[in-house]
């Protein structure tokens, strides 16, 4: 099975035929996808001018498409290879089980739904490197009450979601499931009335 770097190579070939690099582009979201598989791919045909079914896009394109995932990917590995660290100072200090602050990062592994949007086609605008910083930034720093990405107050809990942990808040501004640990106790408890709320509506 390719890794990343070497199907990033596939979609830098200027060889290779139009269709099979973007399969290798495609492919590079199963190794490698912040927003899920099918809203990164969405957000990078968006930001991209890629019509998502073309089996044929501009190179360029695909090429500046694949950067953007490539930026996100650095930033994403440099936050692991953080919490690796931590991790061995803390085995090393007698702390051998991961505290419940550190579920996110685990359901997260390998850095599929770091900001998981149950909708594939709502997610947030700006570049995935920018995301992915201000979301690292706020799990580094106190608890608040917005959305640590579009810093929106509309979070709602979901019931439903389609992955572990199977509800949760969810940014009714940018879409991704906010991770727990960055919102407030009161922020948790707000997020959980309007979600009744909503539910109460549609009833």
């Amino acid at each position: 099975m390719a890794g990343f770097r070497s199907l990033a190579r596939q979609v830098r070939d200027p060889r290779g035929d139009l269709a099979l690099r973007r399969y290798s582009l495609r492919k590079c979201l199963e190794r490698f996808a912040p927003y899920g598989h099918r809203a990164t791919w969405d957000h990078l045909c968006a930001r991209h001018g890629i019509e998502p079914e073309d089996r044929a896009p501009d190179p360029v394109r695909l090429i500046r498409a694949l950067e953007e995932l490539e930026e996100a990917r650095a930033v994403w590995l440099a936050y692991e290879a953080g919490f690796a660290e931590r991790r061995r100072r803390e085995k090393h200090d007698g702390l051998r089980r991961p505290g419940t602050f550190d579920d996110w990062h685990r359901r997260t592994w390998g850095g599929n739904g770091i900001a998981h949007c149950e909708d594939p086609t709502v997610h947030p605008g700006a570049p995935l490197a920018e995301v992915l910083g201000r979301l690292i930034a706020a799990l580094s720093t106190k608890p608040g009450t917005t959305c640590p990405v579009c810093t929106g107050a509309a979070i709602l809990w979901r019931q439903d979601l389609e992955r572990e942990p199977w509800a949760g808040p969810v940014c009714t501004g940018c879409g991704i499931v906010v991770p727990r640990p960055v919102l407030t106790t009161k922020a948790l408890t707000e997020a959980k009335r309007a979600g009744t709320r909503a539910l109460a509506s549609a009833a």
